[in-house]
């Protein structure tokens, strides 16, 4: 008789293994929220095979741009990433992972198809756990396959070939991603494997990267009887995120700039009380590396009296705020770009010669360190008449 464990582990990753790749092959209208893509003019170009098995909760398709290089995690029967490879054009790339057979074959059946109607093929899909981005289970298969695992030793023969398959061979690599998208997955990824989950997610985005991820949330905390039910944990139910622990995943993964892109009004479905509805969040990678003191300053626009970012530090309304190069150029960009008047000075030091910011300093930035301390010119007045008389007091 197998054990409780054994029984438990079978009842949810294996429910949701099965659950996908029977719905690889017959609709099961029951998976996860119906959803209108803002991007619906692609969905023409897609076979209605895919369209029928697509599974997901929100679109994370309108935060992507034309040419860049985007990964899908839990690609499914491919709808996103056919959608997505439309979006960034010929010049872009789109990645596609699922660690289910059964959905990567649709996907894959489908990808010349879609790349004949389009005009040029940029999709690829890859054999892989989302939470473990470095490991190509091709890859693995194939050595396990010349030398199976008999004892022990074969066991840890196995652990050093992990270790060598991710280090020479990953199966996406660190800093090579633009968008790392996903529709209505992660909440099937085990609690345990959460935090490499998002720490996966962080290591292949390049620096000014972002992830764009829908999943269903709740407003409450699920409790651990429901957790233990495989039919509410492969219906993207039972795992979901609490909606505050969701964005705090992020931030603890070295994320900064999150925000609720759309979050579904009405709840998707109720169980005991606990609302479980789909949103979408936006996060950035960018705010890592080194703090360097050029004499940059931004003006915070309001409409609140102080703002504070990622790192602690505040933004009082109309005053000039010294910042570091890296803040100033992460202020002046989404998803801050509009809130922030950046202030430039007038003389600039170039990155090559810049110090070290000092984080310890006032925060205010006296206007004579951007403008220098001899500055003493007397101008007329320049620009467009500033009334709509032509008059200016």
């Amino acid at each position: 008789m197998e054990s409780k464990t054994t029984n438990q582990l079978n009842s949810t990753e294996a429910s949701v293994y099965e659950r996908y790749a029977a719905a690889a092959t017959t609709v099961e209208p029951a998976l996860c929220c119906p959803v209108q893509y803002s991007s619906a003019e692609y969905l023409a170009a897609i076979p209605s095979e895919v369209i029928e098995r697509d599974y997901g909760c929100g679109d994370p398709t309108p935060y992507i741009n034309a040419g860049e290089t985007v990964l899908d995690l839990g690609s499914g029967g491919g709808k996103l990433c056919f959608i997505a490879s439309q979006i960034v054009g010929a010049e872009g790339r789109v990645i596609g992972v699922d660690c289910n057979r059964e959905m990567l074959s649709l996907a894959r059946k489908h990808a010349p198809t879609v790349a004949k109607t389009i005009g040029f093929a940029n999709v690829s899909f890859r054999y892989g756990l989302i939470q473990d981005l470095s490991l190509s289970l091709a890859k693995l298969e194939g050595e396990l396959i010349e030398f199976p695992i008999q004892d022990a030793s074969g066991y840890l023969r196995l652990r050093n070939l992990e270790e060598h398959l991710r280090a020479e061979h990953p199966l996406v690599e660190s800093d090579s991603i633009d968008c790392v998208m996903s529709n209505c997955v992660l909440n099937l990824v085990r609690q345990s494997d959460r935090r490499q989950l998002f720490a996966e997610i962080f290591r292949v985005l390049k620096r000014g990267g972002r992830a764009a991820i829908s999943d269903i949330v709740s407003d409450e905390s699920v409790p651990e009887h429901l957790t233990k039910d495989p039919t509410l944990w492969s219906g993207c139910l039972s795992g979901a995120f609490r909606e505050d622990e969701f964005l705090k995943a992020f931030e603890n993964a070295g994320f900064y700039g999150m925000q609720i892109a759309k979050r579904q009004s009405e709840p998707w479905q109720t169980i005991e009380g606990i609302e479980f509805r789909s949103m979408t969040v936006v996060a950035y990678k960018g705010k890592q590396g080194p703090c360097l003191e050029r004499n940059q300053a931004v003006l915070y626009r309001g409409p609140f009296k102080s703002v504070q970012d990622d790192d602690g530090q505040t933004y009082q309304r109309g005053s000039r705020t010294a910042v570091c190069d890296k803040t100033f150029q992460i202020l002046t960009k989404a998803p801050f770009e509009g809130s922030f008047i950046p202030i430039e000075p007038i003389e600039s030091t170039p990155l090559e010669e810049a110090i070290e910011f000092d984080c310890h300093r006032s925060r205010h930035r006296d206007p004579r360190e951007t403008k220098g301390l001899e500055y003493s010119a007397t101008t007329e007045a320049s620009g467009p008449s500033c009334g709509s008389d032509g008059a200016c007091c």
